[in-house]
């Protein structure tokens, strides 16, 4: 089986509380986007994992592509195995998802090759204990997410838009920003309610207006790069530009794919990490291989 576990990105992110046990609670709009990694799973007798791709990650305990398939077995009694290869394209420490994208599909494929039987609200259950992107990127589409990460509302989308995608500087912890966002005076916030009418009615300059991610100051000052970016995406034909999750990936979104590509190459002369995808309603496409 093989199986593209997509990458998301936030067009709003806003933090709404903190809970006693130190999670912060939020209220973000979030879409996946055509950027994936690819896993490949194979039955075997016992479970092991292997890595390639850019960046090249340690295939060991902390991967969420192990430790996923593990929770699998663990939450299931389940006693097959399974070869696990993580074929990596989504960049990290970007604010995309992309080891919860990973966490996502092994647990959606192994699901299946398994026979365990789960049903998406206990995938998602389960997804949750991994880490509080997995359950968006087991369910896909163009969500409004709160609370920890747990609570989805499936929304309509009117249109998918070009996306030009870059990380313009090292990745950032995501820790140390939510740490540092406390000690910052209010930022913008987004119009989470107008931002999801724009993206139903496909209104990208409404989009533009409602939308805003309250931890893209905080990272920002540890990475200035950030706002080169968005100033060369929008300098360059993108309706918005901003940040990503925590970051350090920035997003360009487009209303002509033609201006997205000649974008994408003008980025491209300055920086490295530059992709070309658009936003999308299906978090991962599994391919059942012969």
């Amino acid at each position: 089986m093989r199986i593209e576990a997509r990458a998301k990105i936030n067009w709003t992110l806003d933090i709404t509380g903190q809970r006693a046990d130190g999670y912060h609670l939020m209220d973000m709009l979030m879409q996946s986007v055509t950027l994936h990694d690819v896993i490949t799973l194979t039955p075997a007798n016992e479970i092991t994992l292997t890595c390639g791709g850019e960046p090249l990650l340690p295939a060991d305990a902390h991967h969420l592509a192990l430790r996923a398939a593990l929770a699998l077995r663990d939450y299931t009694g389940c006693r097959k195995g399974a070869a696990i290869h993580v074929e990596k394209r989504i960049p990290v420490g970007a604010g995309m998802g992309g080891g919860s994208a990973d966490a996502a599909a092994v647990l959606a494929g192994l699901n299946l090759i398994w026979d365990t039987g789960l049903d998406q609200e206990e995938l998602e259950a389960l997804g949750l204990t991994l880490g509080a992107d997995v359950p968006f990127c087991l369910r896909g589409g163009l969500t409004r997410t709160t609370g920890v990460g747990e609570i989805m509302e499936n929304l309509p989308c009117g249109r998918c838009y070009p996306l030009v995608v870059t990380q313009p500087c090292e990745g950032l912890s995501t820790r140390e920003i939510f740490a540092a966002y406390h000690q910052e005076k209010a930022p913008v916030r987004p119009d989470n309610e107008a931002a999801a009418i724009a993206l139903a009615d496909g209104d990208a300059p409404a989009l533009a207006t409602a939308m805003a991610n309250v931890m893209q100051p905080v990272s920002t000052l540890r990475r200035p790069e950030i706002a080169q970016a968005i100033a060369m995406l929008k300098e360059n034909g993108a309706f918005c530009a901003q940040m990503t999750g925590s970051g350090s990936a920035v997003i360009g979104a487009f209303t002509d794919a033609a201006a997205a590509d000649a974008a994408c190459a003008a980025l491209r002369a300055r920086w490295p990490r530059v992709w070309r995808c658009e936003s999308c309603l299906k978090g991962m496409v599994i391919h059942h291989e012969d």
